[in-house]
This record gives structure tokens, sequence and C-alpha cells, in this order.
């Protein structure tokens, strides 16, 4: 498994920016987008999932270096 780094953010109803950037084992960059952004979605409201669809959800998704993600394992 590699881990990637996805950066997910929309634009809600009061033109601020909601953000999460979460980490994410998967076995390839389209399976970590699509676990980052299902559990993303999961986590909305009715009225969140709305602004999302309406004014569009930016992704960003880069793979994090085999030696960082071992580092940070085993800080944890």
């Amino acid at each position: 498994m590699k881990t990637f780094q996805v950066s997910l953010r929309y634009q809600d109803r009061t033109n601020s920016f909601e953000e999460s950037i979460v980490k994410v084992d998967a076995s390839s960059l389209p399976g970590a987008v699509a676990k980052a952004t299902r559990d993303f979605v999961k986590a909305l409201d009715r009225k969140q999932r709305f602004d999302m669809n309406k004014n569009g959800l930016e992704i960003k998704a880069v793979h994090v270096a085999e030696g960082e993600a071992a580092k940070e394992a085993s800080a944890s």
C-alpha cells in the first residue's frame, strides 16, 4: 500500500472555503482520491453537499514518500 495526502476543498454559501486534508493508504492514486472523497462527503450535511455540488469540489492529491510515511507511523 502507498500513502497519499489528499486535499479536498469547496466554497460554501458564505463564500468561505471548507477544506479537509486526509492521509489515505491505497494501492493507486485514483483509489486514494475515491476513498478520501467518499469519507469527506459522508461527513457533510444536506446543505453542505448542495454547496459542494453547486460550486464544485477541488481535489489535490500527492504521493507521500515511503520514508516519510514510515517516520510518521513510528512517531505515532
